[in-house]
């Protein structure tokens, strides 16, 4: 039988690609974690890791059984996430998996608002693309987390949370800040300052140059907002984003594409999983700011 605590150790070593960072986040000995894989090893008859100078890196068997223990540990820390909130909700934590975008322009003031209401819970942000959110979704390695409508498959359950446009961005020097609005092939014609894979953006506008057939020109690639804002606000490419992260940017524009693109977002969980008190605390808090939304 695998012992958890070996599974645990064995994650974090595969998470961080050292076993010195490990040992530091788990809060052990080094020397103690070595073992800990080398019994591990001996146990399963296989080897977990390549160790080539200094660094290592699963084998393919190790990354099987990282699967495998991602999973096991996930389900164990929602039992004790789950037990712990039992009699109330002043313990527990809330794992959401969250866009850059979203995560730093809409989300903030709603996390706030439900940290507020239940001080007691911790809130771990998951900052990741759309796809790369929906993928650890499938695979149990998420509990909540906000994905593309369009994309929400049979195995999750989906809250409706956002319907916001996607814009061309330029600065205050570019002509189409003087346009209502931009064609799909103009944009692409530009230098591009974009996300890379996994985020919708990007996704975007790779479905944008394939339907144009257009090789679009890349010249910036980074998922950090600001670079891309200061890019765009220095002339050097342009991008899109939704339209709600330059409202508050004096210097950058949003126009709207030829044939206006909508994204509509929402908030999804494993349909075939038990949500833990905290968890559904969060899905209730949120269709509740939805409803007084609605209702105002």
């Amino acid at each position: 039988m695998l012992d958890t605590k070996w599974l645990r150790q064995f994650v974090a070593v595969a998470r961080e690609g050292n076993i010195t960072r490990a040992a530091e986040q788990l809060h052990l000995a080094q020397p103690a974690v070595t073992m800990t894989i080398k019994k591990l090893e001996q146990q399963l008859g296989i080897h977990l890791f390549d160790r080539r100078q200094g660094r290592i890196q699963l084998t393919a068997e190790g990354a099987r059984l990282y699967q495998h223990a991602e999973g096991i540990i996930n389900a164990l820390n929602l039992a004790e996430q789950d037990m712990a909130a039992l009699h109330d909700l002043n313990s527990g934590e809330v794992s959401i998996g969250i866009p850059s975008m979203l995560g730093s322009f809409y989300f903030p003031p709603l996390l706030m608002a439900f940290k507020h209401q239940y001080p007691g819970l911790s809130i771990r942000i998951e900052e990741a693309g759309t796809q790369d959110v929906l993928a650890r979704l499938c695979r149990g390695q998420l509990g909540l987390g906000i994905v593309l409508t369009s994309a929400l498959p049979p195995t999750l359950t989906g809250l409706p949370l956002l319907r916001e446009e996607m814009v061309a961005v330029v600065n205050d020097e570019h002509p189409a800040r003087q346009q209502a609005s931009m064609t799909i092939d103009d944009f692409l014609a530009e230098e591009l300052a974009v996300f890379r894979h996994g985020f919708f953006h990007r996704e975007y506008i790779d479905e944008m140059a394939r339907q144009s057939g257009i090789t679009p020109h890349i010249g910036f690639e980074s998922n950090l907002i600001p670079l891309l804002k200061a890019v765009v606000r220095q002339g050097f490419a342009i991008t899109t984003f939704l339209r709600m992260v330059i409202k508050d940017d004096p210097d950058l524009f949003a126009v709207s594409f030829a044939e206006p693109f909508f994204l509509d977002l929402c908030l999804a969980w494993p349909s075939d999983r038990r949500l833990s008190r905290a968890e559904q605390a969060f899905i209730d808090f949120i269709q509740s700011q939805h409803s007084h939304v609605k209702d105002g």
